[in-house]
């Protein structure tokens, strides 16, 4: 599980989104931003807590907010989940797991028994000089935006 803390710099990361745009964390200098990784595009709990995000937008951007959704599927892949439910933000297609082991949110799960290595659906609300203000470890994928914001 992740080891970052409220309080802790958000980790520097640079990464290519679904269009092939290198995104970073300075291009959110100023901003506060949402980090959400999540363990799989197009799934139906990834896509309850991406489409909850994309519906409150203009609550999130009434309160400076912008938001970044991270996995390790492939740009093609995270093209097509972004344009079938119209996402207005970037996905990271973070295929090399940059991001995901910077954030440390990968590794071991259990499913139906099974237990594996994968993403931890994580948030991380950060500041507007980087600072973590919140990381939510228990992602409510249908409610997240009333996590996230309080008003």
């Amino acid at each position: 599980m992740t080891h970052l803390k409220v309080g802790d710099k958000a980790p520097d990361f640079s990464a290519k989104d679904e269009q092939g745009n290198t995104v970073s964390l300075a291009d959110y200098k100023g901003k506060k931003l949402v980090v959400f990784f999540y363990p799989k595009a197009s799934t139906p709990g990834c896509t309850a807590e991406a489409c909850n995000l994309n519906d409150n937008l203009e609550r999130f951007k009434a309160q400076n907010y912008e938001i970044l959704g991270v996995s390790a599927d492939s740009a093609k892949r995270q093209s097509n989940f972004k344009n079938k439910y119209g996402f207005q933000y970037p996905l990271l297609a973070d295929e090399d797991k940059s991001v995901i082991e910077a954030f440390g949110v990968w590794g071991p799960k259990k499913f139906m028994g099974r237990e594996y290595d994968g993403i931890h659906r994580i948030t991380f609300v950060i500041d507007e000089n980087g600072v973590l203000l919140d990381v939510i470890t228990k992602v409510k994928t249908k409610a997240h935006t009333d996590q996230i914001l309080t008003e």
